[in-house]
């Protein structure tokens, strides 16, 4: 029997599976906002200049513009759509390969600048702000490794033989036709791939813009059928999106496509081949 001077009964959140109760909320999002903190302390700067600190900048556009930039971004992915859909049926060792890819990187380049005005962007460094090189370079040859990584990894390890196919599929239009040419295809269409997806696409979308813009690339990309280049999209999207959101431009995140592309390009088949 409770009596006058006993305290009130009071059910504790942490009495019971899955409950919360108000008086722990505050002690939850200290919590988060503490874990937050020490995440990014920890972190080297160069990685938080890349990826983390927004610079400021000025990219306001009126209404009419964006809606512009809009139905063109929407025009250009169904184009790109139709012309993906015929480039990834293309036998590797077929002379259309070229076109099909260069045809491909056209339209993603002409509808990026179609779309609307973008910008090279700026990272913090020091005192003031320079273009982002240095550090978006590291970021694709970092990737680049972890890749190739993997690669030996799913070559190795028999748990990981059913994408030994996957990873093969890639080297096989390594393998094809004139290394130079290759080079050159392999860096327009990384450019021409950020110029729409991280310039024009993402400038298009107000709300969440890198979730979105990664998505997008992600289905493109999963048009292949390739699960290893799917998930290599998703990693290379989100990490180019960050660039994007901190930066505030284009360079960033199409130095670090180039430099991931030609890495798994000219580097992948001496490791794996």
């Amino acid at each position: 029997m409770m009596t006058s001077r006993d305290p009130p009964l009071r059910t504790s959140s942490r009495s019971v599976a899955g409950a919360t109760s108000d008086d722990d909320v505050p002690w939850i999002r200290a919590r988060v906002v503490l874990l937050r903190r020490l995440t990014y302390v920890q972190t080297p700067a160069w990685i938080r200049r890349a990826l983390w600190d927004v610079v400021p900048r000025d990219q306001r556009e009126t209404s009419a513009s964006l809606r512009r930039r809009q139905w063109a971004t929407a025009f250009v992915v169904l184009v790109g759509a139709v012309v993906l859909g015929w480039s990834v049926r293309i036998e590797p060792g077929n002379s259309l390969f070229y076109v099909g890819t260069v045809t491909l990187a056209v339209v993603w380049a002409a509808g990026a600048l179609l779309a609307g005005p973008l910008h090279l962007g700026r990272i913090a460094f020091r005192d003031t702000l320079v273009r982002p090189v240095l550090t978006p370079l590291a970021v694709g040859f970092s990737l680049a490794a972890l890749f190739v990584v993997g690669a030996v990894l799913v070559r190795e390890i028999p748990l990981f033989a059913p994408l030994e196919s996957q990873v093969s599929a890639v080297l096989d239009f390594a393998d094809q036709g004139s290394v130079p040419l290759l080079v050159v295809i392999t860096a327009s269409t990384g450019i021409a791939e950020e110029l729409f997806f991280r310039g024009a696409l993402y400038a298009a979308v107000p709300r969440n813009p890198v979730l979105w813009s990664s998505l997008a690339y992600v289905a493109a990309t999963a048009a292949t059928g390739n699960v290893m280049l799917t998930f290599a999209a998703a990693l290379l999207g989100v990490l180019c999106g960050l660039q994007r959101r901190a930066s505030g431009g284009i360079l960033a995140p199409v130095l670090t496509h180039v430099s991931w592309s030609l890495s798994m390009l000219l580097v992948l088949p001496l490791v794996i081949g």
